[in-house]
């Protein structure tokens, strides 16, 4: 750290200001912490996407690696294991970083890796949000619709014979 300009003291040059509040404590802290990570990442070879400010990638001939970052979480994946483990190495090398190992849950989706994909599933979600509605008894049904309901185009003619 340096002083700031307009507050050097010629005799102590070298003393800085104390903190008296860390930068977790202050309201710009996610976006200090956000714009620090993403120059790391962007130094390592990873490209932003342009979809998803969250989402870095690093795509060449032989490795696709992706990095999402929730909040203060990374969600890692690639199709190189040994490339996935020395980057979280060089990672943790700049960041405090805790490996949580495989995967399991993300947002409220269960995340169950398969031999050629990760399949998604929000059935805690959907199970939880019906007993919230007092709606866990509910029967199932195969159609969404209801079969009783006639409907209608805009104008009010009957809609097409959709059989």
């Amino acid at each position: 750290m340096v002083q700031p300009l307009g507050f050097k003291d010629d005799t102590t040059p070298h003393h800085v200001c104390r903190l008296n509040k860390t930068i977790y404590g202050l309201k710009q802290a996610p976006r200090a912490w956000y714009s620090t990570f993403r120059g790391a990442i962007l130094e390592f070879g990873f490209v932003n996407s342009r979809v998803d400010s969250s989402l870095f990638i690093y795509n060449t001939k032989s490795v696709a690696y992706y990095l999402l970052v929730y909040m203060d979480d990374l969600v890692i994946t690639g199709n190189d294991p040994i490339f996935v483990s020395s980057n979280i190495v060089q990672l943790s090398n700049r960041f405090s970083l805790k490996d949580m190992g495989q995967l399991h849950f993300f947002l409220g989706m269960k995340v169950i890796p398969t031999t050629t994909s990760l399949f998604l599933s929000q059935h805690k979600y959907i199970r939880d949000l019906l007993t919230k509605m007092n709606m866990h008894g509910a029967k199932k049904v195969t159609i969404i619709l209801s079969t009783t309901i006639v409907l209608k185009l805009i104008d009010g003619t009957s809609s097409v014979d959709c059989t």
